[in-house]
């Protein structure tokens, strides 16, 4: 195994032919370069100068070394530089997985902070529902999760996973904006017991007949999708209801669909997760940051 620091020194006694030369080019004592090369040599097990005269003449070891020296110095220095490009948040590539309606609303809000602040810093974007999201983050396959849980059932987050709470996420019914009910600010579920019902992801499913059987009664749930837009233009064209989060409403793209929130109140808690061991990684401690603090804002508006 090469030392960096012995390669430098190798190098430099190339150059200048002479120990004491290489020691007044790099600044140390003579002794300090004759050891090192000393050292150099037991590592490979191979002489690499001989002297000849007041100068060093390269063995075949130290040409054939010397052929290959600067090209790892320039490598080094070029690993050097990405390492400390990384470590300043100049460059780094973080690997964002989030839910469709957060890379909807929350993901491009931070990634327009991220290129304003560090433009070196690339995220990979990718679409995910919970919990295949958190098995994903597990597997290495991402950096950074973002992902919802519901009060019921309790979830517990493995010990070298650290949870990030970003924002409590309302939930609403998505109606037609002719349906009775869009009259009212605030609506009861079992006020839909009659209704046909679009749902989406296998999650979100769970708790919504959870939050119906409590309501006391059983859906009709005629479509399933995990597309916000999609959902809304079933709703619009009066095919059916849907139980939507607040963050959908803030991408409503249609005039002819309306949302109420539902009494009481429920809710999802959206979070951040990330590996315990990641927070360490600069680019990925400041996607992090950054997604809390568009949350933050959020929450204040």
């Amino acid at each position: 195994m090469f030392d960096s620091r012995h390669i430098r020194t190798f190098h430099a006694v190339v150059d200048v032919g002479t120990y004491s030369g290489a020691a007044a080019l790099l600044g140390y004592t003579q002794p300090a370069v004759t050891q090192q090369m000393k050292a150099l040599e037991r590592s490979l097990g191979s002489p690499l100068f001989v002297r000849v005269g007041r100068r060093m003449r390269l063995t075949e070891a130290g040409e054939t070394l010397a052929r290959h020296a600067e090209s790892i110095l320039e490598s080094l220095s070029v690993a050097e530089e990405q390492v400390t490009a990384i470590a300043r948040l100049r460059s780094g590539t973080v690997r964002l997985c989030g839910f469709p309606s957060a890379n909807a609303t929350l993901v491009p809000e931070t990634l327009a902070e991220l290129a304003a602040g560090h433009p070196g810093i690339r995220v990979d974007l990718l679409d995910d529902e919970p919990p295949d999201s958190l098995t994903r983050l597990a597997r290495g396959e991402c950096d950074v999760t973002l992902a919802f849980t519901y009060p019921r059932p309790a979830e517990t987050v493995p010990d070298d996973v650290v949870e990030i709470p970003l924002l409590e996420d309302q939930l609403t019914v998505l109606m037609p904006v002719g349906h009775p009910q869009a009259r009212r600010r605030a609506v009861r579920l079992a006020d839909f017991a009659g209704e046909r019902w679009i749902v989406g992801c296998a999650r979100c499913r769970t708790n919504f007949l959870h939050e119906c059987a409590e309501s006391g009664f059983a859906p009709d749930i005629a479509f399933t999708t995990d597309d916000g837009l999609v959902t809304q233009s079933l709703v619009a064209e009066g095919l059916g209801v849907a139980v939507v989060p607040s963050l959908v409403l803030s991408f409503l793209r249609l005039d002819r669909v309306a949302g109420r929130a539902l009494q009481p109140a429920l809710r999802r808690r959206i979070s951040a997760y990330v590996l315990r061991e990641h927070l360490r990684i600069p680019a990925t401690a400041l996607v992090v940051d950054t997604v809390r603090e568009v949350a933050e804002r959020r929450v204040g508006c």
